[in-house]
C-alpha cells in the first residue's frame, strides 16, 4: 500500500499510455516476483496533496484494506508553503505512523533527496527540509519503521536523475529509489536500478541562464499561479491504483 503524493505516483516516469509508474511500481512489481501468487499492491498517492490532504483522503481507505506493508510519504509540498510550521507537521506525521504501525503493519518512511540546491527560494526550504528528514529517522526509530535514506545518497545531486522540471524524479531516479526501497525490505533489486546515467555537461553561464528562464516560464510560473488561485496540480486526478490488486511482476 503507497501512500502520498507525486513522489509515490511515479512523476515523471509515464509508461506508453502516459499512467505514471515510478518507484513504488517498480518495488511491487519486484515483490510481486518474490511473494507469488495472492501478492496484492495499491497506490493511492495523487500529486500536488499535502499532509492534510493525503491523512484525510487516503489513511481511512488504506487501512481498510489491511495491508501488510504501507510506504508513506508525506510533507514535501507542506514545506514549500510560507505559513508552514515544521515541528507541527512532525507531531503530526508522527501520530499518524504511530497509527500506521499499531495495525502490525510494517511501515516505510523517507528522508527525501537533496532536490532545492537546484531551485529558487532554497534558503528558506532547505532548512525545513533539513528539520523534516532529521525528525523523519526519529519517527521511524521511536516507531519501528523502516527509513528508506535518500538524503545521505549524493548521487542524486546529478541531474539526470531528476525530471525536466527539476522537481520530480526522472525515470532512472525512480529506478535508484526503488533500489534503495527493496534494500529496507531486504530484498536485492535488479542490479541496474542501481546504475546512474552519465552526469550532464556543464553549460557555459549563458547557456544555463537561458535554460532557467525557460524553466521560470514553463514550470515556476504556473505553480506560483496555482499558489495563487488556490489548485492544485492533482485537482482532477484520481488514485491510479485504488484497491488492492495483482501487478504484473516484469513491469
Amino acid at each position: 500500500m503507497a501512500l502520498g503524493d507525486s513522489f509515490t505516483e511515479g512523476i515523471d516516469d509515464p509508461y506508453a499510455d502516459g499512467v505514471f509508474r515510478g518507484w513504488a511500481d517498480l518495488v511491487a512489481g519486484r515483490l510481486s516476483q518474490v511473494s507469488g501468487p495472492g501478492f496484492g499492491y495499491a497506490n493511492l498517492a495523487i500529486r500536488g496533496r499535502l499532509f492534510d490532504g493525503i491523512v484525510g483522503e487516503q489513511l481511512e481507505p488504506a487501512l481498510a484494506m489491511k495491508p501488510d506493508l504501507i510506504s508513506f510519504a508525506a510533507g514535501a509540498n507542506d514545506v514549500l508553503r510560507r505559513k508552514c510550521d515544521p515541528p507541527t507537521l512532525m507531531a503530526r506525521f508522527d501520530e499518524t505512523v504511530a497509527r500506521l504501525r499499531g495495525t502490525g503493519a510494517d511501515v516505510l518512511l523517507f528522508r527525501f533527496a537533496d532536490v532545492m540546491s537546484r531551485l529558487p527560494g532554497n534558503n528558506l526550504v532547505a532548512p525545513r527540509i533539513r528539520y523534516l528528514n532529521q525528525a523523519v529517522g526519529e519517527v521511524a526509530d521511536r516507531n519501528g519503521a523502516r527509513l528508506v535514506d535518500l538524503w545521505h545518497d549524493d548521487e542524486y545531486a546529478n541531474p539526470a536523475l531528476w525530471s525536466i522540471d527539476r522537481l520530480h524524479l526522472s525515470a532512472a531516479g525512480h529506478r535508484r529509489t526503488a533500489a534503495h526501497v527493496l534494500a529496507a525490505l531486504g530484498v536485492p533489486a535488479d542490479p541496474a536500478w542501481w546504475d546512474v546515467p552519465t552526469r550532464p555537461a556543464m553549460k557555459s553561464w549563458p547557456a544555463a541562464r537561458a535554460d532557467d528562464l525557460a524553466w521560470a516560464g514553463r514550470y515556476l510560473a504556473p505553480w506560483i499561479k496555482r499558489r495563487l488561485t488556490g489548485r492544485s496540480s492533482g485537482d482532477t486526478v484520481t488514485a491510479k491504483r485504488p484497491e488492492l490488486g495483482p501487478i504484473d511482476p516484469k513491469i
